[in-house]
């Protein structure tokens, strides 16, 4: 019973916090003289996601994205409204978002979480959050393998960019710059002919209006329930301009593919098994792993199989053939240094230890290299008796490899 009331009281409170973020967004928005519309880019539009919305009987909806896209906000009031938008439509969502993952993670897990589901008809993608920091070249790399990929598997996919916003996009835009991540992942929609929706620039400006404050309303990158309510409204308005801009479509049309822009972009990259790598003593298989301690994990990163190794000189060796090669991996509060090498090159060093692995068994994303020639290569990777000195130990722990397999 305890439970029971317990469960019953978080569901009110969050209904009514729910509530009030509505009439408080509402509130903001029927007073503001800001208009959604300067955000949007149509482009190429949503006619084919439309048109199917508006005459299947099913259709399946993708999110793609880092933690503010698998967090519970925004997504479940995008899936209500297309829900009531389309009544006679039965849909299918898929969540794919995964916390401090942007791009170049999502073009490596793409076929695994999003395209082995079957045919997509509408691909929500933000990745500007968790790209911010890298070189615009990966994050065009990343991007563009992102949307390629989802075309060149069904050219029918209507796929929409959106940049959220965090402080130092706010300091971007308040210096008169555009946030370099949102400047290339741009590159890419216009390329591509794709709608997008910068939500980090409107936010900025609702801010510099004095609509609401970033500290006392919009709260975090992760935003408060009034956040994703602006942006849920800042959502709806665009799908519903795409849709208005298509008119009553008869047909879909296939998206024109252009060339490509970077032929090192990760168009074809994938996950590939960690059975098949060579092991040596030192390494082994944990079939179902899951930490000893009790720091928190994150969904796909624990009671999975994991290559693990905490012995300093022990090596694997991977085979592969591709343009880029890289892995998966959790970091704990005993992740160490790996030393790795591709076919005749010089080893490198890499420490796997975060700012985060005291607090939590991190997922992360390396790519190793990316500018391979497209033939067979060896990926060495030993353990090195460096380490870190905030961490505990050497520890190393693969959940896949990642290769570009390249034209």
């Amino acid at each position: 019973m305890r439970t029971y009331l317990l469960v019953l009281l978080l569901f009110i409170s969050y209904r009514l916090a729910a509530q009030e973020a509505e009439l408080k967004a509402d509130s903001v928005l029927a007073h503001s003289n800001i208009n959604h519309a300067d955000y949007q880019e149509i482009r190429g539009g949503l006619q084919n996601s439309f048109y199917h919305f508006s005459t299947s009987k099913t259709s399946r909806v993708a999110f793609v994205g880092g933690s503010i896209t698998e967090m519970k906000g925004w997504k479940e009031k995008i899936c209500k409204y297309l829900t009531e938008r389309f009544p006679e439509t039965t849909f299918e969502f898929i969540y794919a978002g995964i916390p401090s993952t942007g791009s170049t993670a999502g073009a490596f897990r793409l076929v695994n979480d999003v395209l082995s589901k079957g045919k997509i008809d509408l691909l929500f993608e933000e990745a500007s959050v968790n790209d911010a920091g890298q070189s615009q070249t990966q994050d065009i790399r990343g991007m563009e393998g992102i949307v390629r990929r989802a075309l060149e598997v069904n050219p029918m996919t209507d796929v929409v960019l959106m940049y959220f916003v965090d402080p130092k996009k706010m300091d971007y835009y308040n210096s008169g710059q555009i946030p370099p991540a949102v400047e290339a992942h741009n590159k890419v929609a216009e390329h591509y002919q794709l709608p997008s929706l910068n939500l980090a620039k409107e936010i900025t400006d609702r801010i510099n209006a004095n609509e609401f404050t970033w500290d006392g309303d919009f709260k975090n990158l992760h935003p408060s329930p009034f956040g994703h309510e602006l942006y849920f409204q800042s959502m709806c308005s665009w799908l519903e301009n795409c849709w208005k801009a298509a008119g009553t479509p008869s047909e879909k049309k296939a998206h024109v593919i252009p060339s490509q822009m970077d032929p090192y972009s990760f168009v074809s990259g994938c996950y590939v098994d960690i059975r098949k790598a060579k092991l040596s003593n030192g390494w082994r298989i944990d079939k179902n792993w899951s930490p000893s301690d009790k720091l928190p994990t994150r969904k796909g990163f624990v009671d999975v199989p994991m290559l693990i190794s905490s012995t300093p000189g022990a090596e694997i060796k991977f085979n592969f053939k591709g343009t880029a090669v890289g892995f998966s991996n959790v970091a704990g509060p005993d992740a160490g240094i790996i030393e790795y090498k591709i076919d005749n090159g010089d080893f490198k060093e890499l420490d796997l230890f975060s700012k985060f692995s005291t607090r939590l068994y991190l997922n992360q994303f390396f790519v190793l290299e990316d500018e391979l020639p497209a033939k067979r290569h060896q990926l060495i990777i030993r353990v090195s008796e460096k380490k870190n000195e905030k961490s505990k130990g050497n520890t190393c722990q693969i959940v896949n490899f990642l290769v570009n397999r390249g034209k």
